[in-house]
């Protein structure tokens, strides 16, 4: 089997599924998701990174590169393994169902894990009990350093740990093994907690493949200041004594921003992380592609170089290109987990040399159908995509397709676009969906706001945007029959799941679940 067939798949983080506790989780309606995308002959279900958020709630800020979110453990299943009761959760507050609401939320999903790690203590089988200890022996690697990080953290007022006891601050040996001892308890929770999750998720993956979906990941290329992985590893990372970073990602002016985007994490010392064989690197992928069928990379070109700044500018502007590790890294990562089912986010201005370690390796890129109508070269447009790709109408950083249209896009674009399908526009979120699933490229993936012809309410992130992003959540009633048969029919038209059965849908033959 070909690593990348031709398929197609929906967009949709987790924590916008439905549900009664105030965020989308790891249960019913997540299995029920996975059933409606066999309906519609989906065969990918990608989601944003599934790492445990913090401040501003972005998943792409996480305390972890490794660990899973508490957010994301479905209640219900705690009910059904005995740690949790229907009593427990009869207080369960109206939450919004159309957005998560996170200040609200997470504080009173705090209280149901701590009750059910109280009761795993004081009741847990013996079984139960093993599994968990062999667990947290497999997932030492990272997980031991995230638990004490997480009890310290939460001992310190959330502060960041760079605010902490100087001794901690500088991961002092006597400081932290007298922690671990001081706060053990605190730190088995977060093991179970991740235990929980874990658990969780690969009953999900195991359902999911089951029944022909693949999960498709995503990790950020730079990871969080204010995570365990740059405090545990402080050798790795530009930071002075105290912790702070002396140089920091972003990237520079371009078209959409005069001072260019300051995103404040550290780099890496891409010499060190040589020197150490890239093992961090090695554990991170390895453990991505257990999670995951296949993984996007985000902001991929920063391999290749990335953009510097000092961390005392307060804007991207004086910043310099520093030459990342390029081919040396994906050698050393591909000698050790084989062939890598990798998508490259090449978005943005690319390099021939971003192009070459991309083509080099055989990684897919992007194409994003929003980007396409400037003029007839451009290589956003469907006809020029390249097999080896992945084609969106649009993504989590963009606009809704039809907010986008009714929001952005110029008369030019409107035009081109009219006169590329030979008619005008009628439906413009399903002719830019019809548009992907017929391009050449091997994967195409849309974004469920889209398939539901949402408008801008129903953007997920807005980049730069100060709160507000992240929330979007979906009703069950929303994803119609109608949008499951016409998703259905196109995806079997343009041979993205042929060996689906057909039904009529109108006058129209349609796809249905096999």
């Amino acid at each position: 089997m070909t690593l990348f067939p031709r398929c197609s798949g929906v967009l949709l983080h987790p924590t916008s599924l439905p549900g009664r506790y105030g965020i989308g989780d790891l249960g019913e309606t997540a299995f029920h998701f996975i059933d409606w995308l066999q309906s519609a002959g989906q065969s990918v279900w990608q989601m944003l990174p599934i790492g445990p958020t913090s401040y501003a709630d972005s998943p792409y800020q996480t305390l972890s590169a490794f660990a899973g979110n508490p957010n994301l453990i479905s209640l219900d299943k705690l009910v059904e393994q005995g740690f949790l009761t229907a009593d427990d959760l009869a207080d369960t507050p109206a939450f919004p169902a159309d957005h998560v609401d996170y200040g609200w939320i997470i504080g009173w999903h705090d209280e149901k894990l701590a009750l059910a790690y109280q009761r795993f203590k004081a009741h847990a089988a013996p079984n139960d009990r093993d599994a968990f200890a062999n667990w947290c022996a497999d997932s030492a690697y990272w997980l031991e350093d995230f638990a004490l990080f997480v009890a310290l953290k939460q001992a310190n007022q959330s502060r960041p740990w760079v605010e902490w006891e100087a001794a901690l601050v500088r991961y002092d040996a006597d400081a932290l093994a007298a922690a671990r001892q001081h706060y053990a308890d605190q730190i088995n929770e977060q093991r179970f907690r991740q235990w929980l999750f874990f658990q969780q998720w690969y009953a999900l993956k195991y359902y999911a493949n089951h029944k022909g979906v693949r999960l498709f990941g995503d990790i950020p290329i730079f990871v969080a200041h204010d995570s365990a992985d740059v405090w545990a590893n402080q050798g790795d990372y530009y930071l002075q004594p105290d912790g702070y970073p002396t140089v920091i990602a972003g990237v520079p002016p371009d078209y959409f921003s005069p001072t260019g985007q300051r995103w404040g994490n550290p780099l890496y010392r891409w010499d060190v992380m040589k020197g150490k064989g890239y093992a961090w690197w090695i554990e991170r992928f390895k453990a991505s592609l257990t999670l995951f069928d296949y993984v996007r990379v985000d902001h991929f070109r920063g391999f290749e170089a990335y953009w510097e700044i000092p961390a005392t500018e307060e804007t991207a502007v004086n910043g310099q290109w520093v030459p990342g590790p390029n081919a040396d890294l994906f050698h050393v990562v591909k000698a050790a987990l084989g062939e890598l089912p990798i998508i490259a986010e090449d978005l943005g201005v690319i390099t021939p040399g971003v192009e070459a370690l991309r083509d080099g390796f055989g990684l897919p890129g992007m194409k994003v159908l929003q980007f396409a109508w400037s003029d007839p070269t451009n290589s956003f447009l469907p006809h020029a995509h390249p097999m080896n790709a992945v084609v969106y109408t649009g993504t989590h950083d963009n606009n809704t397709t039809v907010g986008w249209w009714q929001e952005e896009a110029d008369e030019g674009a409107r035009r081109l676009l009219a006169e590329y399908m030979g008619r005008e526009v009628r439906e413009i979120a399903w002719d830019l969906i019809r548009m992907a699933l017929a391009s050449p490229a091997h994967t195409a993936v849309i974004p469920l706001q889209d398939l539901m012809s949402w408008d801008s309410t129903g953007r997920m992130n807005t980049p730069g945007k100060q709160g507000g992003n992240w929330g979007w959540r979906f009703q069950p009633h929303q994803l119609t029959e109608d949008i499951r048969q016409r998703l259905a029919y196109l995806t079997w038209l343009y041979q993205r799941r042929p060996e689906q059965q057909i039904k009529v849908y109108g006058d129209q033959a349609v796809k249905a679940s096999s």
